[in-house]
């Protein structure tokens, strides 16, 4: 591994812990404006000095983010279907490694769809990206995207996992499920948890604490910070199960003693 493909990798994971929280606000690139996320700049900047990461497009970079400001992206590069097509999960290109390396990204992401109808289609588009993405030094973490016909058990997150390592990727963002170990311990690189629809503040915070003594690095959260009641004070209450190794109820805690200070 080259020296600048290890140096976006100290962007995205802290080298001080070997941990991670990512800000994931992507959600547009195929459900558009996002409950929470209407005007995504109003609701991001905020949570900017909390992130250790932001995953989001290339427009919403460019239409809501400065360029002033001190935060590692990781760009979303996958998408082309809509919450309205039929074909949900048909990812394909949609920003290419130049323009990553012009928007000056730690890293890209790239959603497979291992088990979908068209799963050749996606792992050979994300290899692709492999080749284009370690000729530049950048990292890619695979999404493994879970269709709602597909299972979400640990045999699928194993196989999925281990097949987004095995073309190459960097990082693999994957959900927390019964049995987690069985995820890490056949992945071998690091894993961060996706933190799906949104939850009671406490289960986020215990699924997050929960996935990281099963071996998870991090999480890449967005509907269960920003669509929470204070989202301020959520991401530093998941900043504290990751990094401070607190326990879900101590984070729980100062997520409410946050919330009073705003009120």
């Amino acid at each position: 591994m080259d020296w600048g493909m290890q140096n976006r990798l100290s962007k995205i994971i802290k080298p001080k812990d070997g941990r991670t929280v990512m800000l994931a606000v992507d959600h547009g690139y195929f459900m558009g404006p996002t409950t929470g996320l209407e005007d995504l700049g109003k609701m991001v900047n905020p949570l900017l000095p909390y992130a250790d990461t932001l995953m989001l497009t290339r427009g919403g970079l460019r239409n809501y983010i400065s360029p002033d400001v001190d935060i590692p992206i990781v760009l979303r590069v996958s998408g082309g279907t809509s919450i309205l097509s039929k074909e949900l999960l048909r990812e394909g290109m949609i920003a290419n490694m130049e323009e990553a390396i012009r928007l000056n990204a730690a890293g890209v992401a790239f959603s497979i769809m291992v088990g979908a109808d068209f799963e050749r289609d996606t792992l050979l588009h994300f290899s692709k990206l492999i080749d284009d993405s370690n000729r530049y030094g950048v990292p890619t973490i695979a999404v493994t995207a879970v269709g709602k016909e597909m299972a979400r058990d640990a045999r699928y997150m194993s196989l999925a996992s281990r097949i987004a390592a095995e073309l190459g990727a960097n990082i693999v963002k994957t959900y927390f499920v019964e049995n987690f170990e069985q995820v890490i311990e056949t992945c071998p690189v690091p894993v961060v948890i996706a933190g799906g629809k949104k939850q009671p503040e406490l289960d986020a915070l215990k699924m997050a604490h929960d996935a990281l003594s099963a071996g998870a690095i991090g999480v890449d959260m967005g509907r269960n910070i920003f669509q929470s009641e204070d989202p301020v004070a959520m991401i530093q209450a998941v900043r504290a199960v990751v990094h401070e190794n607190h326990t879900p109820q101590e984070a729980f805690d100062k997520f409410n003693e946050l919330k009073k200070q705003t009120k």
